[in-house]
């Protein structure tokens, strides 16, 4: 018997998130320095998630010297 797909492993959850919560936002923009405390909490600007950095491809050894 097989296994149900929405029944498969935790390790999906472990990817990247591409949407910050309000509070890690908020983290964010004070890094940046463009929040202060006690500016609004509603309304803030968008900020950009992490973006994963790609890996180089291997050059290929020539073999037709051999």
């Amino acid at each position: 018997m097989s296994l149900h797909k929405s029944l498969s492993s935790g390790g999906k959850l472990a990817r990247t998130r591409s949407v910050f919560t309000r509070a890690e936002r908020i983290e964010k923009l004070k890094e940046e320095g463009r929040f202060v405390e006690g500016d609004r909490v509603y309304g803030l600007p968008k900020v950009r998630t992490s973006l994963k950095a790609k890996g180089k491809k291997k050059k290929k050894k020539d073999d037709d010297d051999e």
